[in-house]
């Protein structure tokens, strides 16, 4: 497994003022989650794009993000990457310059019928991508992942159906085992010494902005910034909200980055 480099002209060499910024995508996304901000940033940071690889935990994929990052970096989880994000500060907290976690939560599995729910509508999707693919499951999914109004953006819906189809049903099957699994992180939370970010789609469905309340009320100093127009899928929503609220986080954390990042070489990659 390796993490996926995006470069910014002229990044050739180690520069501590530009530290490592490892992104987490979601459950059946990768690099298009996060291509807007990875551009944007990349004359700041070093974005990388993680590899799970086929891991089936969250731990063990937590354990694979911190194998492809250097000594210190930032990160930036989306939905399921931010629970990965939240075990990657449980597992080495003193490699974390700054968090930012997206379109999440922090509590365990759910329990009683609300865990039914899940583990039904989740088997569900799993159902449909093995006997129809992943193509018929993304579109059964998408309703659920932007808001209604955004059906009608052609070429949201594409980029987003193109990223989903772009995975095999067995990684959709792990990534399903690793949020049946995920763990209670309150704790984690209330330990980060860290700058934080949350980002919160307005419209998100499946992890609504109260979510995110709770979270920032846990994170010392947290920032929370609810995303307009923007329901799960909000960094491809509204990359330009998202952005701007990325800048201030990552100016936030420019000090800490000064006296403890040593990013290695960009490598030039295509996250198209």
């Amino acid at each position: 497994m390796k993490a996926t480099t995006i470069s910014a002209p002229g990044a050739h060499r180690p520069d501590p003022d530009r530290p490592v910024l490892m992104l987490l995508p979601g459950m059946v996304c990768n690099g298009r989650a996060w291509r807007d901000q990875a551009r944007h940033l990349a004359g700041r940071c070093e974005p990388r794009i993680a590899d799970y690889g086929g891991a089936r935990h969250m731990t063990d994929m937590a354990r694979a993000v911190l194998a492809q990052a250097p000594d210190r970096f930032l990160l930036a989880g989306h939905s399921m990457g931010a629970r990965v994000a939240m075990e990657v500060q449980r597992l080495a907290p003193e490699r974390v310059l700054g968090l930012c976690f997206a379109g999440t939560e922090c509590g365990p599995s759910p329990a009683g019928e609300a865990g039914r729910r899940e583990t039904e509508s989740r088997d569900a999707l799993l159902a449909v991508a093995r006997q129809q693919g992943m193509p018929a499951m993304a579109r059964r999914w998408l309703p659920a992942l932007i808001p209604e109004a955004r059906l009608a953006d052609e070429q949201l819906v594409e980029d987003i159906l193109t990223m989903i189809a772009e995975h095999s049903p067995d990684q959709l099957e792990a990534h399903i085992a690793a949020g049946a699994t995920r763990p209670d992180s309150r704790a984690v939370l209330r330990a980060i010494a860290t700058p934080t970010l949350l980002l919160a789609g307005a419209e998100d469905r499946l992890r609504p902005p109260a979510a995110h309340r709770e979270m920032a009320a846990l994170i010392p100093d947290a920032r929370l910034v609810e995303i307009p127009g923007a329901g799960h899928m909000l960094t491809m929503e509204n990359p330009e909200a998202v952005n701007a609220a990325l800048d201030e986080w990552v100016a936030a954390t420019r000090p800490l980055c000064s006296r403890g990042a040593a990013p290695t070489p960009a490598r030039p990659v295509n996250v198209d």
